[in-house]
């Protein structure tokens, strides 16, 4: 397990998407646009009106549902990918967090699971967990996932954690980067989860 692990993170990824054009978006440093107001989103989905600062056409916006968007709160965090958003299975899965997102993460208040996408009638959770290790970056800006076994396409999957939200309001984008099973350890870019910290109400 841990010569895979090794495997895993070789820096073979980062050259490859960089060279790519995706830039720091695919290479997870993200931006927060702090402090910005901006209208609140619906329990805790992305907003009507939306910034990003990667005006790529490779740029992928990706669905999550947080259960409280107030900054400071205690906050679910599911950050979903659909079968859409995804053609291979994975063998190791990477959230790019940007540094001014200053919550600190743990990796035991993360986990990946097989989620149900909430609705009208009911709310977004984890169905079923999938067995996984969790590891977060000594600065905190990337979140990695090894699943016991590839997660084979289809089906919708996603990292919750349990965190408190950053002290700054503001768009903060997480990105989604995934290794497919294979000889060449190079990670993919999926997609972005665009995180609304929304300021005090009075």
């Amino acid at each position: 397990m841990t010569s895979l692990l090794h495997r895993l993170r070789q820096p073979a990824a980062l050259a490859t998407l960089a060279a790519s054009g995706l830039g720091a978006a695919a290479l997870g440093t993200g931006l927060a646009l702090a402090p910005l107001t901006a209208p609140a989103s619906a329990q805790g989905t992305p907003g009507l009106m939306e910034f990003r600062w990667d005006n790529t056409k490779d740029y992928r916006r990706l669905y999550f549902f947080m259960s409280d968007t107030g900054r400071l709160a205690r906050s679910d965090y599911y950050l979903i990918l659909r079968p859409k958003d995804r053609k291979t299975a994975i063998l190791k899965l990477t959230v790019g967090i940007p540094k001014t997102f200053d919550s600190k993460i743990e990796a035991k208040q993360v986990k990946l699971c097989y989620m149900s996408e909430g609705g009208m009638l009911s709310r977004t959770r984890c169905k079923q967990d999938i067995p996984a290790v969790v590891e977060v970056t000594g600065d905190g800006t990337a979140i990695e996932v090894f699943p016991n076994t590839p997660v084979p396409v289809g089906g919708t999957i996603g990292v919750y954690m349990s965190i408190f939200n950053p002290f700054n309001a503001g768009m903060y984008q997480f990105n989604a980067l995934a290794q497919a099973p294979g000889d060449v350890p190079i990670s993919g870019y999926l997609g972005s989860w665009l995180i609304q910290i929304d300021p005090p109400s009075n």
